[in-house]
């Protein structure tokens, strides 16, 4: 991960000068990689709405319910966060061909973000993918190569072509600047909650990409003097289908083995081979949180939920987070008058094929 020269970046970066400055992800630009302005590429990602959840809070018991709604991002997902400041780094060092092992929204963030920098992009995505995240890849002009498999088959497809052909593979975590722009929703949050933040943060997980950039950036804004040293717990929902980190967190384990026999339609949440997984268990156990399996009938279920109850047509792995949350309140382990906000990472448009 980056590391950056806190000191200086204490001097420039404060509340003061934040409330001065345009919106979008690069008014963090000092704790962000990218030293030369000219290549810091946008389509528009960040300042995505935090919207209290009157109505399922009243129902759970929980006045103080919020959803972070990534739907509001370009092509409706948080995906462009990460990619957009990877991208722009890679291009800064000279990079101009770029691929990835898709699982959903990343594939066509990938390819709008080549489209936008004149680059290539070569993406893998499994057969079964949602058809709208395929369309977009191809729209954007950029190559797509269908898997049959896994997330984890096109992982290491995309792998192998990447080194025999002198691309760069910008998959999750097999870089490190993803997890830069993927920690700018943790930055906004602590705005958006004039520096205190929530009691809890609820993650759908299938990679655990924003989850740990959340996790890096609460330490980095404390060093700069802009936080306090209290941080959220931090759960992680994932399908009962394929967990593997909820498995490891039961069983106490630093590591999280492969998942065998995915069974769940949840295409985002079908990453049976988390590759920074100790990391990710580290920060939910660091944090005091915890992660939590629940069935494909409950998060489809859920996701209707929030769109009845609060009119956010949200991605489907949000109702994980949901279904999470109820399950999280009635045993206790949140309580009442707790702050809690879910990430609802992506538009349910995206997944209409599922």
């Amino acid at each position: 991960m980056a590391i950056y020269d806190i000191p200086v970046a204490k001097s420039t970066l404060t509340r003061e000068s934040l409330s001065q400055r345009q919106g979008g992800i690069w008014r963090w630009s000092e704790i962000l990689p990218v030293r030369t302005p000219s290549f810091r590429m946008t389509l528009g990602e960040a300042n995505a709405p935090v919207l209290q959840a009157f109505n399922l809070g009243k129902a759970l018991g929980l006045p103080a319910l919020f959803i972070k709604d990534e739907s509001h991002g370009p092509l409706g997902s948080l995906e462009h966060r990460g990619l957009t400041v990877a991208v722009a780094r890679a291009l800064e060092l000279g990079v101009r061909d770029f691929t990835l092992a898709a699982y959903g929204s990343d594939g066509p963030a990938l390819a709008a973000c080549a489209a936008r920098s004149r680059s290539r992009a070569h993406i893998f995505m499994s057969k079964d993918a949602p058809v709208a995240e395929q369309v977009a890849v191809k729209t954007f002009g950029a190559q797509l190569i269908l898997v049959d498999g896994l997330f984890s088959d096109a992982a290491c497809m995309a792998a192998e072509v990447a080194s025999s052909r002198g691309w760069l593979d910008i998959s999750a975590f097999r870089e490190p600047y993803r997890c830069e722009g993927a920690k700018t929703i943790g930055l906004e949050l602590a705005e958006a909650f004039a520096w205190e933040l929530p009691d809890v943060i609820i993650l759908p997980t299938g990679d655990g990409l924003e989850l740990l950039g959340l996790w890096k950036t609460f330490g980095e804004l404390e060093q700069l003097g802009l936080l306090g040293a209290k941080r959220p717990r931090l759960v992680a929902a994932q399908a009962s289908g394929c967990a593997p980190l909820a498995r490891a967190f039961d069983e106490k384990s630093a590591r999280a083995s492969r998942w065998q026999h995915v069974e769940t339609v949840i295409s985002a949440l079908r990453i049976a081979d988390v590759f920074a997984d100790r990391l990710i268990l580290r920060a939910i156990r660091e944090s005091m949180g915890t992660v939590v399996a629940v069935a494909d009938q409950k998060i489809l279920a859920y996701q209707k939920e929030l769109a009845l109850c609060e009119g956010i047509f949200a991605a489907p792995q949000v109702g994980a987070g949901l279904a999470a949350l109820q399950q999280l309140v009635r045993s206790g382990w949140i309580n009442n008058d707790e702050c809690v906000v879910i990430v609802n990472p992506a538009s349910g448009l995206n997944y209409l094929s599922q």
